[in-house]
């Protein structure tokens, strides 16, 4: 052991795991004056002195020496106890041991993000979620309770100056642990549904929600999240209970109760999107789904929770549709300017390596929370989705909230995996208005007496599906309305029969259009009697579900 080192010295060097957190935050600070200093320790020799030399492009903030020593200041940075007398008798029993952490917290908070451009700071912000989340991991392995307390209270000042939307919760706004309190609400190993729902989507919802209870026969419980009576009105939460044949009853959470609201603005432009990530962190559940309005489901939901993905890295995710290579090129820009080392799931996907233009589908969202890297990764996708910052950068280079789940996982290195296929297409073969598609190769061919995909198949819809390992049909977005976006297609209902994946996508031209995939007579799957049966069941008890909802004049 060092002489003369303090007792937390002592600690930090007999734990690997809390000497490696060291190690990471003098890395992350890139103060070669950020060692031994910091932890309240001088040793005799100078060998560990060397002036910062920080070296910083014009979108990173300057390094903690210069903020505490200002420019062409040679000393090391002192410790609080050094440059602030105290008062014994007041101190902080735990001011000693909570200097080697002070630095970092003040680089923190000496430079949070707090405006524009919010564009540069992802990755800056995803670098300091991992040092907290070292704290957070090494608070945990410790036998020692000082230490213990050491690291939580560190942890605790940190996360309520990186995510605003943590401080003065409204459940106890005067606690000093908003982290370790929404910690507590979940309930170990319990699993459960979330779904966010408003006025215009409640029947979309209602659609799933009884296709989950009534046909499927799931005893999963389901959270239904909302901004307030003005976003989900009493009524149509009345109306929702009232529709359960079939399991626990619907549990019913305001968001607005929860966070608030000041850096969040649910009621403002699309705080319908930014609601969801809010809602997975907000939910009691432990292990948590979380569905849109229009999911449709075509295996039980507990199936998500023993999909071998999710049980190897505690975060499940969907791809999209591969579309538009090489259309958003800033898009990409941004992303490898904030990603500096792809992790496996990244090094690998064709959005980042062939500049595709969208990775994620959010309709499903499966996370263990009980997994602190994952946690972490889902604070760093509600920032993203807090209003000054989906306003500013988040839904104007990507759309939505879609992109935020992969990128915030990655981002604060957690562990995550994409289902193996990229989206997949189940609809009709061939129903398709052809003035209303992009299809450029057969134009072209055309134009020339040619037809370049004549021994090619289309199938056809609104719908992007997902399969599971073994390759069956998991879950499709879109609903079970043929077309949702047309008025005139509002009650019009059909069971799509083919599916194809790994073929060529063909984006409608219009929002409300068609999509397609066209491939070989070989790509084209039937959907099984049972997924037909499936399907019907769900149809039938929509339009239940119709009938009683316009009973009540809406």
């Amino acid at each position: 052991m060092m002489k003369g080192a303090p007792p937390i010295v002592s600690r930090v060097i007999r734990s690997p795991r809390i000497l490696a957190v060291f190690i990471f935050a003098l890395v992350f600070l890139g103060s070669s004056t950020f060692s031994f200093y910091h932890l309240g320790w001088r040793p005799d020799s100078s060998i560990l002195y060397s002036p910062t030399n920080n070296k910083h492009d014009e979108h990173t903030s300057p390094g903690p020496q210069a903020a505490v020593d200002g420019p062409g200041n040679p000393n090391p940075v002192q410790d609080l106890t050094e440059t602030q007398p105290v008062n014994e008798s007041q101190q902080d029993p735990l001011a000693d041991d909570i200097n080697p952490f002070r630095q970092t917290i003040q680089y923190f908070k000496d430079f949070e993000f707090k405006q524009h451009p919010y564009q540069h700071s992802f990755g800056d912000q995803g670098a300091r979620t991992k040092v907290v989340r070292n704290w957070l991991i090494a608070s945990q392995e410790t036998a020692d309770p000082r230490t213990q307390q050491t690291l939580s209270q560190a942890v605790e000042e940190a996360i309520q100056i990186l995510y605003p939307f943590m401080r003065k919760l409204p459940t106890n706004p005067d606690s000093s642990t908003p982290l370790a309190d929404l910690r507590s609400t979940y309930e170990p190993g319990s699993t459960g549904i979330v779904i966010t729902a408003g006025d215009p989507i409640v029947r979309f919802a209602a659609h799933l929600i009884v296709s989950i209870r009534s046909v499927l026969r799931s005893n999963l419980l389901i959270q239904v999240f909302y901004g307030g009576d003005s976003d989900l009105s009493p009524a149509k939460r009345k109306w929702l209970s009232s529709l359960i044949e079939f399991g626990p009853p619907l549990e019913f959470v305001d968001i607005t109760t929860q966070f608030d609201q000041s850096t969040l603005q649910f009621d403002k432009a699309h705080g319908g999107w930014a609601m969801k990530p809010f809602a997975m962190l907000a939910s009691r559940f432990e292990n948590v789904i979380l569905l849109d309005a229009d999911a449709v489901l075509l295996q039980t939901p507990e199936a998500f929770f023993s999909h071998p993905a999710f049980l190897r890295s505690g975060a499940l995710l969907f791809h999209d549709r591969l579309l538009w290579k090489g259309g958003f090129k800033g898009r990409h820009d941004w992303w490898k300017e904030n990603i500096k080392s792809p992790g496996p799931q990244l090094a690998k996907s064709l959005v980042w390596t062939e500049e595709y233009a969208e990775e994620g589908d959010s309709g499903v969202i499966v996370l263990d929370k009980g997994r602190v890297d994952v946690l972490m990764g889902l604070l760093h996708i509600c920032w993203q989705n807090s209003f000054p910052v989906r306003e500013s950068i988040t839904y104007k280079i990507t759309y939505g909230d879609k992109e935020s789940y992969w990128f915030g996982l990655e981002l604060t290195g957690a562990g995550y995996e994409f289902e193996k296929h990229y989206g997949a297409m189940l609809g009709w073969e061939n129903d398709i208005d052809t003035d209303h598609h992009e299809d450029e190769e057969q134009k072209e061919g055309e134009d020339k007496g040619e037809d370049p995909n004549k021994n090619k198949t289309r199938i056809c819809s609104f719908t992007i599906a997902h399969l599971d390992e073994d390759d069956k049909l998991l879950w499709y977005n879109g609903g079970l309305l043929k077309n949702k976006l047309l008025k005139d297609m509002e009650d019009v209902y059909e069971v799509p029969n083919k599916w194809m994946v790994d073929a060529e996508w063909i984006k409608g031209n219009k929002k409300e259009a068609f999509s397609c995939m066209r491939g070989g007579p070989e790509e084209v799957h039937d959907i099984t009697d049972w997924e037909r049966t499936l399907l019907e069941s769900f149809i039938e008890r929509a339009k239940w579900v119709d009938g009683s909802y316009k009973a009540l004049g809406w």
